[in-house]
């Protein structure tokens, strides 16, 4: 009898242990940001708040300037398409700064290949680091509105890795059956890319791939179809997002919305805005940038379903409100700001 007690308690203990180790562990701290009884508090836990900080500390120091003038380096170097206006100096130095920033153990060879001239665009690297480098003076050109006067340079993503640690591809269980709970409509398990909620795991193909808007079930019991709203569907996959948003920036959902009304623009905090441009940027970014590179790269650079990887909000914050705890880079590396 006590061998079955002791079992059966085993049996309950361990699964329960198991499950707790994926919560967030104390402590908390809460801030009030709008008035009492608005739901207003944001919620800090520490460890993360630790984890965020930690990117700040991580910021490479930057290389020194060697000359500000001198022959454009489109005169000097051959098939230089982008950035060919700046004075070879500067062009140099960027070129070694990107270097460091994207492929530190591999140096120049990882874009140009060994024993042959440096303007050959034999390498797929070359010609991906191309096309990012216009997509990281269009960010700052043109996204003022979600990365403000902070900017971005090629480290916010990478951060010393060939490929940036964190984005999407498309998911093959997404949609697809399950095992002994037959079909999950791409839902009911914990997925790290929702926060580990059994929401909808990938919202992403949707919001931040397609441009379908973001919408929760409408107030009015049967909505019409030309009443604001959403299914049941649209609207998990639209919390499925939000949290995706929240793990992403180490916040709680009042870092953008009041608790009392969710949907109240006029009640928001003023970061939802920011926010706001940050999901078109992202899109941009995927459409207009990203995706077609899936025909350069070689099949171990794809998905499962063969898709290149894509930008998420992870990509650039990785657990931090602001990327690198909002310390700007374009500053010491003014060749990529919207203003040079």
């Amino acid at each position: 009898m006590l061998r079955s007690r002791s079992f059966v308690l085993t049996a309950l203990v361990v699964p329960t242990l198991a499950f707790l180790a994926a919560c967030e562990a104390p402590p908390v701290e809460t801030e009030q940001l709008g008035f009492r009884g608005t739901g207003m508090q944001q919620v800090t836990n520490r460890n993360r708040a630790a984890e965020a900080a930690a990117n700040a500390t991580i910021i490479p120091e930057p290389l020194p300037v060697f000359g500000t003038s001198g022959p454009a380096a489109g005169l000097v170097y051959q098939n230089v398409q982008v950035l060919g206006d700046l004075p070879v100096p500067q062009f140099t130095r960027l070129m070694q700064a990107m270097t460091a920033w994207v492929a530190p153990e591999q140096g120049c060879a990882y874009c140009h290949t060994e024993g042959e001239a440096l303007s050959s665009d034999s390498a797929y690297t070359k010609v991906v680091a191309r096309r990012m480098l216009q997509m990281n003076l269009a960010i700052n050109a043109s996204w003022g509105d979600h990365v403000g006067a902070t900017g971005v340079t090629c480290y916010t993503c990478h951060r010393g890795n060939n490929v940036p640690q964190y984005g999407w591809y498309l998911d093959p269980e997404a949609a697809g059956p399950g095992k002994a709970l037959g079909n999950r409509a791409g839902q009911n398990r914990p997925a790290p890319e929702v926060a580990y909620a059994s929401l909808p795991a990938d919202p992403f193909s949707t919001y931040l791939a397609g441009k379908d808007n973001i919408r929760v079930l409408s107030q009015n019991p049967l909505p019409m179809k030309n009443q604001t709203g959403a299914s049941i569907v649209e609207t998990e996959q639209t919390y499925g997002l939000m949290m995706h948003i929240s793990d992403s920036l180490g916040v709680n959902c009042t870092f953008c919305h009041n608790s009392r009304a969710f949907g109240a623009w006029e009640e928001s905090s003023p970061v939802r805005t920011t926010a706001w441009y940050g999901i078109r940027l992202v899109r941009d970014l995927n459409s207009e940038y990203v995706s077609a590179l899936a025909s350069v790269v070689p099949d171990k650079r794809l998905g499962p379903l063969g898709d290149i990887k894509k930008v998420n909000c992870t990509t650039c914050h990785q657990g931090a409100p602001k990327p690198l705890n909002g310390v700007s880079m374009l500053a010491d590396y003014p060749e990529l700001s919207a203003s040079r």
